[in-house]
């Protein structure tokens, strides 16, 4: 019985708990937590969050509650700074979330640094960084990583990247379509890249996308826009498009033999697919584009009228798709795979054990690098078998023979190549010691490369390779006695690297690379990408002008000099003197400020507006960021730098109050964040930081800045706005050369001239803000 009451008075108290807990997370009242009204703005909530952050802080209030009440007041924020929030509040005293809300979850502080939690049910938007799709997550892009992996590996395949962003609804509408197509692009081996402008800005702005969501295409280092509506058959035939026209020629009985004959010229080996579809398949063209180097494709359509007798040829079965190789010999290929369906681990695998002809030629470095590889052990030993000819018909007998012998002993230690000696002297000079001896005919050279620096160990045979068959058997006891004794091999030599024989010329590859950028600036032309397209036609527009211009002074000029008559030569001497003199002059006033000294104003909230707000068009006002204790050496240092730039009309200087405007500073700040992730702005000294010396260049019209930071102390080799790795934030050990208490005032605006210049000729970076904050 006593038991039984026990339970009951247990579960009474669970009970009251629960209720307890229940009228806790009612009562929460944002507004009240904040200090603000119902119809406050979201600057005047903004503003009082950073107000109660900065007091409630935990690192900086030592008060017991001073959590707690910093977890409210984060709370409190994140209710009112999302509309739909803050208006089911207003509605229902509820911000619609299922779980409630307590004080004492203490793990909740130590995660908000990661970003502020919104509820993801709307539109199932993944507004969160820590929240999204999962799908795009592994597909993920950082700068490096595209810089080092991605770039190189677009000239084996091509990439489809998406750009995307936090609040872009745009992005939710092509997710689904995105989806699909990415997953069925990925196992055809098409490269799959997403670019989350809001964590990697400095990525997007190199990919030069300014809006979210864009899609682009990247092949062979190149970066192509999609601009038409996202489908699954417009991105097919996007990337489809993407890849070179050439990769696949069409086969028919009457081209198939000049085809399979191009063995020779091309040096490899030609693949043929036979299939029933009327268009080469995707999946055959990338993998074409992936092995473009090693080998040539053709296609062959089963179905067509006119491939009767190249299917009867090789005996196709024309119910099932059949892929052929063929080396040396054409009138039968040299491997074939058949199967229903053509995966793309079947097909590489395939490939790749064909990627070279049975007696390749070696036409370049990377070539023999790639068919005689370096020995890697004792166990894994690769001998290259090298014959050493001409091109000449009379040497057509040495090669028939030399091919004959290597098909009839491939193995996986042996390596068969040829040379022409006439391509390649160094190479051929380097292995024949004696030349009469072998002038006008072939030899047969054993080697194995010990080095990637050129050092090889070789033996020649010491007759002319002839192809007889006393020839064959000398050659093969020679190899069957490098099996056991690899010492046989006792000349040394480095070899210089081969000449590139299939190289193209200069013009053509001039050629080449001025028809891609006329391509790329016709595209960005017609596909309005006006922002990278506003240099050059400025650059343009400004030829043009000054052309016309100069065509029109010389007309004028023309008329008027036959009009009056010529003058003297003293006369004519003098009037140059004067006009070169008269432009000396002028050019050096320019140079030479109007004034004599610096008109440096503080920019408070009287003047805001005129002084920045309502600047005029092409006008740019100054500012140095300075606080009491520093005022007086930080001006003086400031008007020595900028003194020589105060004869421009269009500059305006002006210095504004650390201590009364940090707020302002700080939110303009936001918007000069570098590539990587946000870094919390609540970390444990965000409120020591120390803004003194920077200068910001504000375009009032433009609604954009520039940031100067400080240099820093010692570092002589700095660039401008040094010291961006300066941080306060961090912990101070290991950093005091960057610490405003271990360096002179006076040097933080060290470089500041060369800063200035730049801003006049407009290569600095600017920062757009979408408008003015208020002065408070």
């Amino acid at each position: 019985m006593e038991l039984g009451r026990a339970g009951l008075a247990w579960a009474a108290a669970l009970l009251l708990a629960a209720l307890e807990a229940q009228a806790a997370a009612g009562d929460f009242d944002p507004y009240r937590v904040l200090g603000v009204g119902r119809s406050s703005s979201q600057a005047d909530i903004k503003k009082a969050y950073k107000r109660l952050a900065r007091e409630w802080h935990p690192d900086k209030n030592k008060d017991p509650g001073a959590e707690d009440k910093f977890i409210q007041i984060s709370k409190a924020y994140e209710i009112l700074s999302n509309e739909e929030k803050r208006a089911n509040f207003d509605r229902y005293g509820d911000a619609g979330e299922s779980q409630g809300y307590s004080q004492h979850q203490h793990h909740q502080f130590h995660h908000f640094h990661e970003g502020f939690y919104f509820d993801e049910s709307f539109f199932h938007f993944p507004f969160n960084s820590e929240r999204r799709d999962s799908f795009d997550e592994k597909y993920l892009l950082h700068f490096s990583h595209y810089v080092n992996e991605i770039v190189p590996d677009s000239f084996k395949k091509p990439y489809l990247i998406k750009i995307t962003s936090d609040w872009c609804f745009s992005c939710i509408h092509i997710e689904p379509v995105w989806k699909e197509v990415a997953q069925e692009l990925e196992v055809l081996g098409v490269g799959i890249g997403v670019v989350h402008a809001g964590y990697e800005r400095r990525l997007a702005h190199h990919l030069g996308a300014h809006s979210t969501p864009s899609l682009l295409g990247l092949i062979n280092g190149k970066i192509t826009f999609f601009h038409n509506a996202v489908l699954r058959e417009n991105l097919r035939h996007f990337v489809e498009n993407l890849l070179p026209g050439n990769l696949v020629e069409k086969i028919t009985d009457k081209n198939y033999i000049r085809f399979l004959s191009n063995w020779k010229k091309e040096n490899k080996p030609h693949v043929l697919l036979f299939d029933h579809l009327p268009v080469v398949p995707l999946l055959y063209k990338l993998t074409a584009f992936a092995y473009r180097d090693y080998l040539s494709f053709g296609y062959v359509y089963v179905g067509l009228r006119g491939t009767e007798e190249l299917s009867s040829q090789y005996n196709i079965n024309v119910y099932t798709p059949t892929m052929m190789i063929f080396k040396e010999h054409i009138d039968k290929p040299a491997d074939v795979v058949q199967a229903r369906e053509m995966k793309k681990q079947l097909i590489d695998d395939f490939l790749s054990q064909n990627k070279f002809l049975m007696v390749a030629r070696l036409t370049n470095q990377r070539l023999f690098q790639e068919v005689c590889p370096v020995k890697k052990s004792h166990r894994q030993r690769k001998h290259c078998v090298v014959l050493l000819t001409g091109e000449s018909d009379k040497f057509a007998e040495a090669y028939e023979a030399f091919l004959t012998f290597a098909v009839a002993n491939t193995k996986d230690t042996l390596k068969f190549v040829h040379i022409y000696n006439e391509r390649q002297p160094e190479f051929a000079d380097a292995l024949l010691l004696d030349e009469e001896k072998y002038r006008g005919k072939s030899a047969v050279v054993i080697l194995e490369r010990r080095n990637n620096a050129g050092k090889i160990a070789y033996k020649t045979l010491e007759e002319a390779w002839q192809g007889s068959k006393e020839d064959n058997f000398i050659l093969l006891d020679l190899l069957d006695q490098l099996r056991t004794h690899p010492g046989l091999l006792s000349l040394e030599t480095v070899l210089a690297d081969l000449n590139d024989e299939l190289a193209p010329m200069f013009l053509i590859r001039w050629l080449y690379s001025v028809l891609d950028y006329i391509s790329d600036c016709w595209d960005s032309l017609f596909h309005s990408n006006w922002r990278e397209m506003m240099p050059l036609l400025s650059l343009l527009f400004s030829a043009l002008f000054i052309l016309f211009g100069t065509i029109i002074v010389q007309a004028f000029s023309d008329s008027s000099d036959t009009r009056d008559s010529p003058p003297s030569e003293k006369e004519e001497t003098a009037a140059k003197s004067e006009k070169n003199d008269a432009s000396f002059s002028k050019e050096s006033n320019s140079r030479i400020p109007k004034k004599g000294f610096v008109e440096v104003t503080e920019l408070t909230n009287i003047n805001y507006n005129s002084n920045l707000v309502r600047l005029r068009p092409g006008h740019m006002n100054v500012v140095l960021i300075l606080s009491n204790s520093t005022k007086t050496t930080l001006l003086q240092k400031f008007a020595l730098e900028v003194y020589m730039f105060t004869g421009s009309s269009s500059l305006h200087f002006s210095f504004l109050s650390l201590d009364k405007h940090r707020e302002w500073l700080e939110y303009l700040l936001e918007f000069a964040q570098d590539a990587a992730p946000i870094p919390n702005q609540y970390d444990r000294h965000f409120l020591e930081r120390d803004y003194t010396g920077y200068v910001l260049a504000l375009n009032g019209h433009k609604k954009y800045y520039c940031l100067f930071k400080p240099h820093r102390s010692g570092d002589e080799g700095g660039t401008l706005g040094s010291c961006e790795d300066y941080d306060s934030s961090l912990p101070t050990r290991g950093k005091s050369s960057c610490i405003p208490g271990s360096r002179s005032i006076k040097n933080k605006l060290h470089k500041l001239s060369f800063w200035m210049e730049r801003l006049l000729e407009g290569s600095l970076q600017r920062f757009y803000i979408p408008s003015w904050p208020a002065l408070d």
